[in-house]
């Protein structure tokens, strides 16, 4: 069996003191993604930049203008046969935002795609790296099914596909992160005939409202599960046929939290 959770930590260091670390310890996962770190390992404590039993591996943002946002890592039990930062476009290479691994059999990505506000400059970000990336999802997947190998892309894409992957759609028709021409970009990546991925956790809950996997901590979002699912774990065709089960670890409660995000979790079969 295949464990993998994504989760965006909100900031590493400030997840560490409100609970990730007892987390991490309890995860019987064989892979981690985190984004949002907003920290270089420098700046991380040994405990939370090698935690017993991982090799981990980041890709903070080296931009001086965006020190201490975006961010990823990586987290294998296994040490990884190979590691690349970004995707080969300048712009993004050293934003913190994409990282990937290769594992026997299996590439694996932490992706923080970008938040984006509507008539601001970071939506434009937004939409310049996802005509950017799209081709290199593509590439990647034709590149590894080539070589028997299959791919998995975890993390923050930042967008809520349906009007079942967040609570008040209709008040968020025109806000970033659901507007038509992102859901239409994410449907692309997900269409066999173009980008060839496979969203795992709604393949496995076709009907569901949710599973959400993001709350604001403003007003009691939490508590009213009107949350977002945004935290995707998209997969090649081949390996989506082998997931068994796919779920968010939903805190009990608001006190626990730990970040405004919840780790999202899929298994798959050997």
């Amino acid at each position: 069996m295949l464990k993998v959770t994504s989760v965006n930590v909100n900031g590493l260091r400030a997840a560490a003191r409100k609970g990730y670390l007892p987390w991490l310890a309890a995860t019987d996962a064989d892979v981690v993604c985190l984004q949002e770190v907003r920290a270089e390992s420098a700046q991380l404590t040994a405990e939370v930049r090698e935690p017993d039993g991982w090799h981990a591996v980041y890709a903070p943002a080296l931009d001086p203008a965006a020190k201490g946002r975006a961010g990823v890592a990586l987290l294998t039990r296994r040490e990884p046969d190979a590691v690349r930062v970004g995707f080969g476009v300048t712009e993004f290479d050293g934003s913190g935002r994409y990282l990937e691994a290769d594992l026997p059999g299996l590439t694996v990505a932490s992706l923080y795609l970008p938040s984006g506000e509507v008539g601001t400059e970071r939506q434009d970000e937004k939409e310049r790296f996802m005509a950017a990336f799209l081709p290199y999802l593509k590439e990647l997947r034709e590149r590894a099914a080539a070589d028997g190998r299959e791919v998995l892309v975890c993390g923050d894409w930042n967008i809520a596909h349906r009007e079942a992957d967040l609570k008040n759609w209709r008040a968020n028709r025109a806000n970033s992160g659901f507007l038509p021409e992102e859901r239409a970009w994410l449907t692309r990546v997900l269409d066999p005939a173009d980008g060839g991925y496979t969203d795992v956790v709604r393949a496995l809950h076709p009907d569901q409202d949710g599973p959400y996997s993001w709350w604001s901590y403003r007003g009691r979002a939490f508590d009213n599960n009107s949350g977002w699912r945004i935290d995707l774990i998209v997969s090649s065709p081949g390996l989506a046929e082998r997931a068994v089960k796919a779920y968010v670890e939903r805190p009990a409660s608001h006190a626990e939290r730990w970040s405004d995000h919840a780790p999202v979790t899929a298994v798959f079969a050997p």
